[in-house]
């Protein structure tokens, strides 16, 4: 009863939908949310891989060719040159959730298929990411009020003063963002704990 109710597209369309929400909840929530709090993206990454799952779905449904599809993902492409910049941990999870939509969209492929690879892809994010692997390293983003002659010029002169404000061992920084109208600088800071 349930192979032959499963053989409906309608239906089987649906287990393709859970299986895409229960990989990306699991993605999100689960594990990022869980470990960053950040509700920006997580609201932001969830919406896209619905959105994907769906515009995917109808795509490959009707005859649309390659070009097209390059093209929908250089529209795609020009969100992110035309938007805040993202951090590497936050762009790999955003990429998972729409690796999740993908996979669970792309007709001919079976559900147990399906299954195996999201749960392949939610694997590896929860022991790549797990915060045993890496646990020395933290980060966070700091705002500054000055921005100080020798942050482009003398990196190891600016981690000192940035240890130094900040009571921690910094091991790097990245310059996100300089205003020299405000005198602020905005920084992503990787950092040990003494």
């Amino acid at each position: 009863m349930i192979a032959q109710l499963l053989q409906t597209p309608f239906a089987a369309e649906l287990v393709r939908f859970g299986i895409n929400l229960t990989g990306m909840s699991a993605l999100l929530f689960g594990m990022y949310y869980r470990r960053y709090r950040d509700k920006e993206l997580v609201t932001a990454a969830a919406l896209f891989n619905i959105f994907v799952f769906a515009v995917l779905t109808v795509l490959s449904t009707v005859q649309f060719g390659v070009a097209a599809g390059f093209g929908l993902f250089a529209i795609l492409a020009l969100f992110t040159l035309r938007s805040e910049p993202l951090s590497k941990t936050e762009m790999t999870y955003f990429f998972g959730s729409v690796a999740i939509a993908v996979i669970c969209s792309v007709q001919g492929t079976t559900l147990p298929f399906v299954a195996v690879t999201v749960a392949f892809v939610l694997a590896g994010a929860f022991v790549v990411d797990h915060p045993r692997m890496l646990q020395s390293v933290s980060g966070t983003k700091v705002s500054l009020d000055k921005i100080n002659v020798a942050l482009l010029s003398d990196p190891a002169t600016t981690r000192a003063e940035l240890s130094q404000r900040l009571g921690v061992d910094v091991l790097s920084y990245q310059v996100l963002q300089l205003d020299y109208i405000t005198e602020m600088a905005k920084l992503n800071v990787h950092y040990r704990k003494h």
